[in-house]
C-alpha cells in the first residue's frame, strides 16, 4: 500500500476547492436542461460528459467517483444508492442467464443471498469454493466461469485470502475477478494487483459517520487483447467494441444504472466526500488500535470467551497478515462467546459500544451475527459463512482502545 500521508494529501486535495465554495457542491436535481439539440445528441451518445438524467449521473456524484477512482487506482466509477446497489450493478451488467459467479470464501449475508437466491432466479448459477482450495478454484475457472466475486477481508470470518494467487489465476482463465473492497480501503489497491472491478460499500469506513447510505464500483481500463474479448463475453462485445478503453464503465451504466436506476442521491454523495477527507487519518488510528485491543482482550478474557484477529500470532492468518496486508486488515474483531445467551448477555452489559448492523464507523460497534444479518439461514450456511450461535462481529472505531477494552471487560459478569 502506499503510505497514509499519501492518501491524506490526494483526499484533502480533491475533495475541497480553491476558488469560491470550498466545500462539494450539491446539486440537488432530478433533470438537466441541455443547451441545444446537438448538445442533447453528444450527451447521449457519450461524447459530452455534461449531465443526462440524475438516475445514471449527477454532478455531485461525478465528483465522489472521480474521487474514489483515484483513490482506488481505477480509470474510473460508478456510485450508487448502496453497497448492494453497487455489487447488484456489476452483476447485472456483466452476466446473463446460464452464466455462472465462483464466490471464494466466506461472505456478508447480503452479498451470499443475491448470488445464492435472487440472482439464480434470473438464471445465473453459483458455485463456492474457500479461499485455500485452490484445486478447486482452478478447476471451476477452467470450466468457463463468467465471473469471481471475492472478499478482501471475509466479513465476520476474517479469513485473508491470498489475492495475488487468485488474481494470477483468474487473470490465466481470462476471469473477470470483482473484489469487494470495503473492508479495506486504502490499505488495498486490487486493481492496480491486477483485479478488474472493485465495489465497496461507502456506508462504512468510506462516510464513517452512518448519515450516507451508499456504494460504489470502481473499473479498469480496457487493454489490448483483454480478458473481455474472450468469447463467454460475446455478449459484451458491442459496447467493448464501441467503446474501447471506457468500456468497463459503459457496460456498467447501459446494462444496468440506465435500466434499473440504482443511483447514487446528490446529498449522500456530498455527505460521503465529507468523510474521505479523514479517511486515512481514520484508518490509521483504528488499524494501529487494533492490535491493542486484541492484546488486551487476549490477556484477560475468561477461558469462555475468545478474541480473534489476524493480528494474534497464533492466528491462522497471521503471516499473510504481516505481509500481503502489511498489517492493517480493517476495523473487525470477533470474540466466540460459544452460545447465544452468554453473547446476549455481553452485549447487553456494554456501556461505550453501540449494538448496530454497521461496520466502519468512527465509534465501536457490536452485533450478534447468528440472530441478526445472518438469522435466516441453515447451520450449514452459517458454518460456511464463518458464523456461530456465539459469535459478535465487533468494528473497532476511533476511541482509545484502552477504554474499548474496559468496556468489554466488565461487561462479563
Amino acid at each position: 500500500m502506499k503510505d497514509y500521508n499519501y492518501f491524506n494529501t490526494l483526499l484533502v486535495q480533491n475533495v475541497g476547492t480553491k476558488v469560491r465554495a470550498i466545500a462539494p457542491t450539491i446539486t440537488s436535481s432530478a433533470a438537466f436542461g441541455y443547451e441545444d439539440a446537438q448538445e442533447a445528441e453528444s450527451i447521449f451518445k457519450g461524447e459530452v460528459a455534461n449531465p443526462l438524467y440524475a438516475r445514471v449521473g449527477n454532478p455531485t456524484t461525478t465528483k465522489l467517483e472521480t474521487i474514489v477512482a483515484k483513490m482506488e487506482g481505477g480509470l474510473a466509477a460508478v456510485a450508487t444508492s448502496s453497497g448492494m446497489g453497487a455489487l447488484a450493478m456489476v452483476m447485472t451488467a456483466y452476466l446473463k442467464a446460464e452464466d455462472e459467479v465462483l464466490c471464494i470464501g466466506g461472505f456478508f449475508g447480503g452479498t451470499y443471498t443475491l448470488v445464492n437466491e435472487t440472482m439464480k432466479r434470473f438464471g445465473v448459477q453459483s458455485s463456492f469454493c474457500g479461499i485455500e482450495e485452490y484445486e478447486q478454484i482452478e478447476e471451476r475457472l477452467k470450466s468457463g466461469i463468467n465471473m469471481v466475486l471475492i472478499e478482501s477481508v471475509g466479513n465476520p470470518s476474517l479469513e485473508l485470502p491470498d489475492l495475488p494467487k487468485i488474481i494470477e489465476l483468474c487473470n490465466q482463465y481470462e476471469t473477470l475477478l470483482v473484489v469487494d473492497n470495503t473492508v479495506t480501503p486504502l490499505t488495498l489497491r486490487p486493481l492496480e494487483m491486477g483485479a478488474d472491478i472493485v465495489i465497496h460499500s461507502t456506508t462504512k469506513a468510506m462516510s464513517g459517520h452512518s448519515a450516507a447510505l451508499g456504494g460504489i464500483a470502481v473499473f479498469r481500463a480496457i487493454k489490448e487483447n483483454d480478458k473481455l474479448y474472450h468469447e463467454k463475453y460475446a455478449h459484451l462485445h458491442p459496447i467493448v467494441n464501441k467503446m474501447q478503453k471506457k468500456a468497463m464503465i459503459a457496460i456498467a451504466k447501459k446494462r444496468a444504472m440506465r435500466d434499473m436506476g440504482m443511483s447514487a442521491n446528490a446529498h449522500g454523495s456530498f455527505l460521503t466526500m465529507l468523510g474521505l477527507e479523514t479517511l486515512a487519518l481514520r484508518l490509521q488510528r483504528v488499524n494501529e488500535s487494533i492490535p491493542i485491543l486484541v492484546k488486551i482482550l487476549n490477556e484477560k478474557l475468561p477461558s469462555n470467551i475468545t478474541v480473534s484477529h489476524p493480528s494474534l500470532e497464533t492466528n491462522r492468518y497471521h503471516q499473510r497478515f504481516k505481509s500481503n496486508f502489511n498489517e492493517a486488515c480493517g476495523p473487525i474483531i470477533t470474540l466466540e462467546c460459544n452460545n447465544k445467551e452468554r453473547a446476549f448477555e455481553l452485549l447487553n452489559n456494554l456501556k461505550l459500544v453501540t449494538q448496530t448492523a454497521n461496520i466502519g464507523d468512527n465509534r465501536t460497534l457490536a452485533l450478534h451475527m447468528a440472530s441478526t444479518i445472518y438469522r435466516d439461514f441453515d447451520k450449514a450456511t452459517q458454518k460456511y459463512l464463518g458464523v456461530s450461535d456465539g459469535l459478535i462481529r465487533i468494528s473497532v472505531g476511533l476511541e482509545d482502545p484502552k477504554v474499548i477494552a474496559e468496556d468489554f471487560l466488565q461487561a462479563i459478569l
